[in-house]
């Protein structure tokens, strides 16, 4: 009986960790940039039942003894890009490939942006990402291109980080900014001349984006840079910077309602099962002990 209350309280509490996130995706549904989150549970590892009978054991079968969310899964699918008009807000559209080993072919990823190979390795979908750097040196990554400018020239993300170039320095401008033009790949363009400056906004391709880590404020980073498998866009690379333009949440509004009602329900049903055992245990001590 013991075991079952224990059950049910990780239910809840997995459930309550599903809400969570359901609420932050709904929190975050006009925060520019913003990229959805997903808990996954998993359950407990498996015990065997065994009944003992005349001196023999037989096998019953196996049971979960409680479910855990394990993690959260960001989503790092296009948003809808939104004209803004400024021309010192940026957005990525990015259609980037990978080539199956087997065949050479694209591979045709999900909707969630993975695909899951027939030996059973995940691949995910390589994602871009503008560079930015915060005051220890980290570099970090966003896809808030919202930016602006210090008094002394610098592009500043929207949480206050320096910008970065193509060559891992900040972002500076040295001319007005109402005249600033850059082009698809995200070279500065000379006014003067029409050609590009030299000068190139920093966006860095990540291989694994699934290695990145979420550090709030539209930011994340990675631990391991060689596991993530991270290095400036090239010429080659299939994406776009969109000048006067920002990339809109990707939450959807209807699927992440969904899913905060659904844990509400489980969360509930799980609160029903411990009153059950609560009133069982209060009788069996109350009335049963008493005969």
């Amino acid at each position: 009986m013991i075991r079952g209350l224990y059950t049910a309280a990780a239910g809840m509490v997995t459930q309550q960790r599903r809400h969570d996130t359901a609420t932050q995706n709904i929190a975050n549904l006009n925060t520019t940039g913003y990229k959805q989150v997903d808990s996954v549970s998993h359950a407990f590892p498996d015990v065997l039942i065994s009944a003992m009978s005349g001196g023999t054991t037989k096998p019953v079968g196996r049971l979960n003894t409680g479910v855990f969310a394990e993690q959260s899964v960001s989503q790092y699918l296009q948003g809808d890009l939104i004209e803004s008009g400024k021309s010192i807000d940026f957005a990525l559209s990015t259609d980037l490939q990978v080539a199956d080993p087997a065949t050479g072919d694209n591979i045709a990823f999900d909707g969630s942006g993975k695909y899951v190979t027939p030996e059973g390795e995940v691949i995910y979908r390589p994602q871009a990402f503008f560079t930015v750097q915060d005051n220890e040196g980290n570099n970090l990554y966003t896809r808030n291109g919202s930016f602006s400018v210090s008094a002394t020239g610098q592009v500043l993300s929207a949480g206050g980080f320096n910008v970065l170039d193509a060559n891992g320095n900040p972002l500076v401008l040295t001319g007005p900014q109402d005249n600033l033009k850059v082009d698809g790949q995200g070279n500065l363009i000379n006014t003067a001349t029409g050609l590009p400056s030299g000068t190139k906004i920093g966006v860095s391709v990540i291989t694994r984006p699934q290695e990145l880590v979420r550090d709030g404020n539209g930011v994340f980073h990675a631990d391991d840079i060689e596991a993530a498998e991270i290095r400036y866009a090239n010429a080659g690379d299939n994406l776009q910077v969109r000048q006067g333009y920002l990339e809109n949440s990707n939450v959807d509004p209807t699927q992440v309602t969904v899913d905060m009602n659904a844990a509400y329900r489980a969360y509930e049903a799980n609160q029903k099962v411990i009153q059950f055992y609560d009133t069982s245990l209060q009788k069996t001590v109350n009335e049963v002990g008493r005969v």
